[in-house]
């Protein structure tokens, strides 16, 4: 029995297929694309949800110079009609996903590396004579390969290689873009995102708009780059975000297709696996991290795989810098793992900045999930979709915080295994060094300390502020596995520590607010005066 392979790293449909690894079968993508038959469309997803393979899955099976029969034996798509088609269009081809530079001229390096490799398959097949079609594409290749082409000059390579393949095969060929966005982030992560802008409104535009050479076109993206700058003249794009059925079965994993594949890796669905990386929901399908789900079945353990796949300076730097509405609605998702909100999920968060728009940048890089949503409406409930996004949340607050992450994690790790003295000790160093955009709260503590437990959301159902026995508990961590206590957290602010700490604890008991729970219960009082801190504790079974 051949032992199966996971293509751990590999984005080509043409290798991942040669290789023989495990693939769950996606090809309908390719029938719902010619049925829809759309003239340009742009589909939104996060990074690491199979966008790259899907994008070169449907390039392997228009292209016009490939004999792509044997990749695609057994798959969906050859028992419908639209096998027919199969190699039958030319193919353009572009991926930007590592199309990053801190330069303008880095960047148009990157853009160059992209474009030669199409106008060198093409200059090859469409050879050297008189032609117009020869003539273009051959001066064009030249500047590229010499890395000459300047930034205005490559505005329009895209539109002229267009325009040489429809006339060369007499077809209008098809147009991908892979991740178009992400020199776009790059830019504005580096400090000249106008210039890009500027650049692709005419690098797309040329392409795009109106063009008779042009048959159809796909792009994808984490988000849309607002319609009034790079899409400004594009009336004929339709975009298919997380909230559309269209598409919506191609991106990520659902849960059969998840059971397939892990039972195919040896090993069983678990409750803690699928907490870990299920949570998703696009155009209403539950959906698993597949690249996650990836990576556990060839390692065989649990790991934030997903979370360390990039680093979140955008997320972290646009969180930090926003206005009260948005802080307002974070501490509730941080406090309640769900918020309602309005996010605009059309518009870019990187020429737009305000708080509806972040909203939707954290959606659309699937930070956050719909799980509430009526059309026509501009509100939705969004949370946190599992356990490995709740780590992400925990090391944003930890760097936006400048709380050091090793303390963070001896503190829950410490809480967990009630090794109080060892919490009690990293706790106050997290006071000391703590500061935030919380500071000027009086409730500052109380919110950092819901901050870091939200990795635990997994493991226990927590709640703040809510009625329970006679009161309202501060903080309510009710745990739903027997090998955790149960923890209520009550604060208490002023110069007595000591009295303050046992007043806390004395609260909890008098006002039981540890009713209702059953087992073993770890009663916290927490004592703050600015810096100082101090902490008593108690454990009672119910």
């Amino acid at each position: 029995m051949k032992k199966i392979t996971f293509p751990i790293g590999i984005d080509s449909f043409r290798e991942m297929r040669i290789r023989q690894d495990y693939y769950v079968d996606k090809s309908l993508f390719i029938r719902d694309f010619i049925e829809f038959n759309n003239k340009v469309s742009l589909i939104t997803r996060p990074r690491r949800f199979g966008k790259t393979l899907n994008m070169t899955m449907l390039k392997e099976f228009f292209d016009i110079t490939k004999d792509s029969g044997e990749i695609f034996k057994g798959l969906l798509i050859m028992d419908t009609p639209y096998a027919r088609g199969m190699n039958t269009r030319p193919v353009v081809f572009l991926t930007f996903k590592n199309c990053r530079g801190d330069t303008v001229d880095r960047l148009r390096l990157s853009i160059i590396r992209a474009l030669l490799s199409e106008y060198m398959k093409y200059v090859k097949i469409i050879g050297d004579n008189d032609t117009y079609e020869s003539f273009t594409i051959k001066s064009h290749f030249d500047k590229l390969k010499n890395k000459l082409a300047s930034m205005d000059e490559l505005r329009t390579y895209l539109a002229d290689l267009i325009e040489v393949l429809s006339f060369f095969y007499g077809t209008p060929p098809l147009l991908l873009i892979d991740e178009y966005d992400q020199p776009i982030i790059s830019s504005y992560e580096h400090g000249f995102r106008e210039e890009m802008t500027d650049f692709f409104s005419v690098f797309l535009g040329e392409a795009l708009k109106g063009n008779e050479n042009l048959g159809q076109a796909l792009i994808t993206g984490i988000q849309r780059v607002v319609k009034e700058s790079i899409f400004s003249q594009l009336n004929n794009i339709l975009v298919f975000t997380v909230l559309d059925d269209y598409y919506a079965p191609y991106f990520g994993l659902t849960y059969d297709e998840t059971k397939m594949l892990i039972e195919a890796a040896g090993l069983e669905m678990s409750e803690e696996m699928c907490r870990k990386y299920d949570g998703y929901f696009f155009g209403g399908i539950s959906m698993y991290n597949p690249w996650s789900v990836l990576n556990y079945a060839f390692k065989k353990h649990l790991d934030n795989f997903w979370a360390n796949t990039s680093s979140n300076l955008l997320i972290r730097r646009s969180i930090v810098q926003m206005d009260d509405l948005f802080k307002r609605d974070f501490d509730k998702l941080m406090e309640n793992g769900e918020v309602e909100v309005s996010p605009k999920l059309e518009t870019s968060f990187f020429e737009l900045q305000n708080a509806y728009t972040l909203w939707g940048l954290l959606i659309n890089a699937g930070y956050l999930t719909v799980s509430k949503y009526t059309p026509g409406r501009s509100t939705m409930i969004v949370r946190i979709p599992n356990g490995e996004v709740n780590e992400e949340f925990v090391e944003i607050i930890a760097q936006i915080s400048n709380v050091p992450n090793t303390l963070l994690h001896i503190m829950i790790e410490s809480l967990m295994d009630q090794n109080m003295v060892r919490f009690v000790q990293a706790y106050k160093d997290i006071v000391l060094s703590y500061t935030s955009f919380y500071d000027a709260k009086e409730n500052a503590y109380h919110m950092l300390f819901l901050g870091m437990c939200i990795s635990l959301a997994g493991r226990y159902r927590i709640t703040s502020n809510i009625e329970s026995g006679h009161g309202r508990s501060d903080i309510k961590m009710e745990s739903l596995y027997l090998s955790h206590p149960h923890i209520i957290i009550e604060f208490k602010q002023g110069e007595d520590l000591d009295k303050l700490k046992y007043d806390a604890l004395d609260q909890i008991e008098s006002q039981q607010y540890y009713f209702g729970l059953k087992g073993e219960v770890l009663c916290l009082g927490v004592a703050h005066d600015k810096k100082r801190c101090e902490i008593a504790w108690r454990t009672v079974t119910k």
